[in-house]
Parts: C-alpha cells; structure tokens; sequence
C-alpha cells in the first residue's frame, strides 16, 4: 500500500500515529491507524494504538470499543485488559471495573518482569479489587443476616468464611497432609467445642499443669529441645530461622507414640491427667504430647501436620503478652483457662507478640468423626506401610 507516496507497513503508520498525537493532531494520528487496521486486521496492537488515541482525546466509548476489539483477537493480552479496566472504572465505577482488573491481575507478569510505566496502574488495579471485595463481604455480610441464626458454632463459622470466600477476601484451605490423608473428613480449621466433652476438665486443671511446669523449667530447662532440628540434607525451605533454635523448643512427655518417663515422673499430675484423655494412640505415630515453648517476637511460619485421622489441643500455660494462632482463615488469640482443638493439615502459623516466653500444652486426639473401626484398621495400615519399607 502506498501513503503520501511512499511505501508503507502497520509498524511504520503506528509509528506515524504516535508522531500525529505528539503533535495533538488526533485525526491524523486515527488515519494512520485505519490504514494499519486495513494492512493488518488481526494484530491487536493497532486496535489498542486506536484506544489509546481515543483514551488520550476523551472518547471513553470509542477507547472502550477499541479494546474490546483487541481482547476479541487476544483474550489474554494484559495490557489491553489494565487498560479496559481503567477506562470502565472512568465510565462506570470501581465496581464494574473490578471485575476487568481482576481479570488482569490473572495475567500480570512477575513484579521483576513488570515495566515500570505499568507499577502504578497495577497497583490501582490491585487496590480496586481489593476494596471491592472487601465491600462485597460486608454486603453479603449485611443481607444474610447475624449468624447466630443459623445454628450452631460450627454452623456459624462455616457460613462466616463461605461468604468471605465467595467475595474473593478469603481462601480455600484444604487438607495438607505430610503422611496420611483420610477421605471424607470435614476440612475444619477449629473444632466446636461440645464434640470434645473433657475440655472442661482439662481447663479446670491449668493451675496444675502450670506449677509442674514451673518446676520444668526451672530444673529441666536444658532439656528443652529445638522443634525444628532437620539434618544437614534436608531443605530447610520455610524453616531456615527456626532450625535447630531455641526460639522454638519443647519438652516431650510422649513422642511418637512412646511415654517419655523421665519427664512423665516429673510432671506425674499432667502425665496422669493426659492418659485419662482421648489421646491417639497410633503405634509408632502417636500420640505426642509436649509443652511447646516459643520465645519473645517469634513466629512460627506457615505449615501443615502429619495426618487427618488425629487433631492436636492446645492448652495456655505462660501467655506474657498477645500471642497469636491461625489456622487457615481463622485467626485467634489465646486465653488462659481456654483450650482449643483443631485440625493441622490445614496451614496454620502461630506468633509470640509478647516480650517474654509463651508456653503451651500440644498433644494429639483422635478426630472425632472416625469411628473405632476405623481407628483400628488406620493404625494397621500405618504399621504395614512401615513393614513394607522396612521389607
């Protein structure tokens, strides 16, 4: 094709149409595009030259229209996505333009492969989103109604994370079993409480699980152990800090399934208080009872437990200050005198706010919802695929 008597390409007259807007001659700079459009009807490039000619002007329609035809030749293109969501949100708002940007955000490329002309209208992008989700909970929030209208505490808590998730503020947490995942068990982050009837008795029983800790600490101290103790290797991935550190120490009374004696004689009243309660008991495995000692301003980053069949209880011991406990979307504070069951295949994390040591109890229980049957041919299966390997 010829223009102005010379030969010509789609680059040369895109090139041509950034020289006509420099110049604020915008019918020009429209022409040159058409000419390209003809040359090359299907590069999404000329079609989004054309929307950013009518962006700069102030014709949104024809801008818009512009990148709806760039999108019908490239649904995935990024830029022309950030770029609709921009125009959309300038002629209808932050709500219809969040539903483009988190389109885009979808394709966003890494921040280290992001330009930087691109920094700021993605960061817009992200805030857009994030604000309307956050205001679609609380609507969602608002017409459903109190949720101490639906029933129970796990009722409530399922219809309280269902609604943060269908607005986009929360995630989905599912089982992350390190060894043995069980089909068919609810994914629980906190467990309600009446399907565990010995927490009372446990709680009840805090001042003296304090006092032969007291006395732990005070003789045994240097048998605290690091949690975190991986060999040479094995990658340490998020446990880097924590490896080997005292930061995060404890003191078994059972360990994989076997009595620790010389710290069950010294703690005889919690060790005979734990034997009363419905530990599991897996060969090998479990249970696994100990206090947990975690140092001033240390965090626990996030990971999953071992298997589903059994659930871990937490019991406050020393709490200094606030000290922190997430599994999944639900993030608790804990209380002396309250203890709490919860399932650590889903990713849980905790943090030490205070200034001085937290210490907690931590020992295993079988989930509830698996019958006797199932406890006993679970334990099999563990012991056979140890025999196996072993063979």
């Amino acid at each position: 094709m010829v223009a102005g008597g010379h030969a010509t390409s789609p680059q040369q007259l895109l090139a041509d149409a950034v020289a006509a807007m420099r110049r604020g001659d915008s019918a020009s700079a429209l022409s040159c595009v058409a000419q390209a459009q003809e040359l090359a009807p299907y590069d999404p490039h000329v079609r989004m030259q054309k929307a950013l000619i009518h962006r700069a002007s102030g014709a949104l329609p024809a801008a818009l229209a512009a990148l709806d035809e760039a999108l019908a030749l490239d649904p995935y293109n990024f830029l022309a996505l950030l770029s609709k969501g921009a125009v959309v949100e300038k002629l209808s708002g932050e709500r219809r333009a969040a539903r483009v940007y988190e389109n885009a955000l979808k394709l966003a490329p890494t921040e280290a492969n992001l330009p930087p002309n691109l920094k700021s209208p993605l960061a817009r992008a992200r805030e857009v989103v994030e604000k309307t989700r956050e205001a679609l909970a609380t609507y969602l929030a608002d017409q459903v109604g109190p949720l101490e209208a639906v029933g129970g505490e796990l009722a409530q808590r399922r219809l309280e994370e269902a609604i943060g998730v269908y607005a986009g503020v929360r995630k989905v947490y599912q089982h992350e079993p390190l060894l043995l995942h069980y089909p068919r068990l609810a994914a629980i982050p906190f467990y309600p409480r009446e399907l565990f009837p010995w927490l009372p008795e446990l709680e009840a029983a805090t001042p003296m699980v304090q006092a032969e800790l007291k006395a732990a600490l005070e003789t045994r101290m240097d048998a605290f152990a690091p949690y975190i103790a991986f060999p040479p290797d094995v990658p340490t991935n998020q446990w880097e800090e924590l490896n080997h550190s005292p930061r995060w120490s404890s003191l078994f009374l059972w360990k994989d399934g076997v009595r620790q004696d010389p710290v069950c004689e010294a703690c005889p009243q919690t060790a005979e208080l734990l034997s009363r309660l419905p530990m599991a008991h897996q060969p090998g495995f479990a249970p696994t009872a100990m206090f947990s000692a975690l140092d001033a301003h240390t965090h626990i980053p996030p990971h999953t437990g071992s298997t589903n069949v059994r659930l871990l209880c937490h019991l406050p011991l020393i709490l200094p200050g606030p000290a922190r406990f997430r599994v999944g979307n639900e993030e608790r504070s804990w209380e002396m005198g309250k203890a709490w069951v919860f399932d650590d295949t889903i990713e849980h994390e905790a943090w030490n706010d205070a200034d001085e040591l937290r210490v907690i109890l931590i020992f295993d229980v079988w989930n509830p919802f698996l019958e006797i049957g199932e406890r006993e041919r679970i334990n099999a299966m563990l012991a056979a695929r140890n025999a196996f390997y072993a063979g």
